[in-house]
């Protein structure tokens, strides 16, 4: 059961920048099959960090203010959020233990 909040440009700042702890938003679209491939490994991600990172998706489609503030020209991009700073970028399919070194140094 993936514990992914999906957010808009209404309450990007509210859900992601706003928050004092690590957010890790995934920016995605419904035709992409990189994204569908990603989807397992981060649903898996976003229980093994319940309570410790918060896990959001973007959908690239629908909020483009977003996306067009951070310069994301491909999906999937992972971007890790600390105290509304954007800390590390991953573009493209990323292997279950990448993600996790990743999100480990930020705990």
């Amino acid at each position: 059961m993936s514990k992914f909040i999906e957010v808009t440009d209404e309450d990007f700042q509210t859900e992601v920048l706003d928050e004092d702890g690590l957010v890790l938003v995934e920016f995605w679209a419904v035709w992409c099959g990189p994204c569908r491939q990603m989807a397992p490994v981060l649903d898996d991600l976003s229980e093994e960090y319940a309570g410790k990172i918060k896990f959001v998706k973007v959908n690239v489609d629908e909020v483009t203010e977003s996306v067009g503030m951070y310069s994301i020209m491909t999906v999937p991009t992972m971007m890790l959020f600390q105290g509304g700073n954007p800390m590390e970028t991953l573009v493209g399919v990323q292997p279950k233990p990448r993600l996790q070194e990743v999100l480990d140094k930020y705990l």
